[in-house]
């Protein structure tokens, strides 16, 4: 029988690296400043998931708190890039 901490060390923690390390390939090719920016903030929410799993295997709460904390700052990130590139179009 599988364990939670097993699920976490050889399906959900390789799973998250293998995509964070596929979305740092389109914010280095991505062509266009949006196609970065939008894998910046998808780097920043698989962050947010490889914390909230530390989190969870090692029964601390407090990292969910420094989870919280970066989910406000990507969005606040996101939304003051879509004003700027509203911005832009007028």
């Amino acid at each position: 029988m599988i364990t939670l901490e097993a699920y976490f060390d050889y399906v959900i923690l390789p799973i998250l690296s293998i995509s964070v390390m596929l979305v740092f390939v389109r914010l280095f090719r991505g062509p266009s400043l949006v196609d970065r920016v939008i894998a910046l903030d998808l780097i920043i929410t698989i962050g947010i998931g490889i914390i909230t799993v530390y989190s969870i295997r090692s029964n601390q709460e407090v990292f969910l708190d420094v989870a919280i904390i970066l989910a406000l700052i990507a969005f606040l990130g996101t939304v003051a890039f879509a004003y700027y590139i509203e911005k832009q179009k007028k």
